[in-house]
This record gives C-alpha cells, structure tokens and sequence, in this order.
C-alpha cells in the first residue's frame, strides 16, 4: 500500500505495509522531525528529479553488525601502512558533495539532489547526521561515508571512493572506534557483503529500532550524544 503523506510531519505510516519493492509512501517534506520519525520507524526517501518524494522500507535489510565485520588480509595491510588518515564530521558537506558526483556502475545520475543535500546538511548541523572522512598523506580527502544516527544504529546514506580502499577504510574505522549496534547498508553491494554484511528481515531490523532511545522535547526531535561522540 502506498500512502500519500499529509502536512503532519510526526506521522508516518506503518513500514510492514511496504509494496514489495519497499515502496510505502509519496509527498511530505524532508524536514529534520519528517525524516528522522521516518528513520526511527525503519522509512527512509530515495527519489530523483523527476519524481516526487518517495519513501521506502524495504521488506529485508541489508546491514552489518559491526562486531562482525571482517577484514581481509590485504585489507590489513592497508590499516597498517598508514597511507590514509581519518577524521570524524569535519568535512560533512565536502563528502556528501563527493558523494552526489561519485560515479557507479549501473547508475546513471544520482538520488542525492539538491533538496536532499540540503536536508541531510540541515540534520548533521543539529548533530543527527554525521560523517567520517579519509585523507592521503597529502591531506586529500579520499574517502568518506555519511548517514543518520538513530540510537545506536547507523543508517548508511552513502559512500565514496577516490583511493583504493578509502571506502572501506572509513567503514572499518567507523566500526571499530564507536559503540554501534548495527549499520543498515540499505543496498546490497559485494563489497560490503564481503565485509560480513547480510540481510535481516524487516521484522528484526525494526525490533532494533524499537530499542533505540528515542525522546521527544518541544522540537519533536531526537535526542543523541553531541557531535564529538557516538
């Protein structure tokens, strides 16, 4: 079933009654309190131009638990060598920018347009969205991911790749240094699945949702660790 959503920004429909291409629901805004009561409740929009805004909740997720993630051996030899180095949302903006024009196989375009950037900017600024950057010995950025925090889980928007292995770099210190529960991946990629990835039903996947903490005060957000810590 697919719902058209109405002016109200806290009310979201119920993600178990998603198409079976996750489709749940069209419209609304991308407002901080519209997405992350969408976040919270296992929605997230993905859409292009030339569509409305679309909301989805995939019937199965693809995630990773980071206590699981596995690292190859050629993978260590990266961490070793200290080629890269690694902040954390210092450059939220640039990386989603790299993100936006990063080239992919078998996409044409992007899903990361204007009014998304703006909004995902919008929530790293009230420290909901956060970012994890990669630099070269030339302090270039690299590599980086980005993505929305609710709890203790880590919803992953995107990645982006300039060295070999920055992506995965980012991934791996990502995991090891913050106290997460799970990272939801939303699209399955080999490369991650190589990591230890796999993909849970939505039943389980939003019975960790609802173990998150979630409050409201008089903005009707979330509430999380400020943005020096997860």
């Amino acid at each position: 079933m697919i719902f058209q959503l109405n002016s109200d920004p806290t009310q979201m429909p119920d993600p178990t009654l998603a198409e079976e291409d996750g489709l749940i629901a069209v419209g609304g805004d991308l407002s901080p309190t519209r997405l992350l009561h969408a976040y919270h409740q296992g929605i997230f929009p993905w859409y292009s131009e030339d569509t409305p805004i679309l909301w989805y909740a995939p019937q199965e997720r693809f995630v990773l638990n980071p206590k699981n993630i596995r690292i190859s051996k050629s993978m260590r030899q990266v961490l070793r060598s200290e080629q890269f180095s690694w902040t954390y949302n210092q450059a939220f903006t640039t990386v989603i920018d790299a993100c936006a024009t990063a080239s992919r196989k078998d996409q044409d375009g992007t899903w990361i347009v204007d009014d998304m950037r703006t909004a995902y900017i919008q929530l790293h600024k009230l420290g909901f969205a956060h970012s994890i950057e990669v630099w070269n010995k030339a302090s270039e950025l690299v590599g980086g991911l980005y993505g929305v925090l609710i709890g203790r889980v880590f919803s992953g928007e995107s990645m982006f790749s300039i060295a070999s292995n920055s992506s995965k770099y980012a991934l791996i210190q990502f995991a090891k240094h913050f106290d997460l529960q799970l990272i939801d991946c939303q699209i399955h990629s080999a490369h991650l699945e190589s990591m230890g990835a796999g993909m849970v039903s939505q039943e389980s996947y939003l019975q960790i949702l609802d173990q998150q903490e979630y409050i409201q005060n008089g903005l009707d957000l979330l509430i999380y660790p400020n943005q020096d810590t997860i």
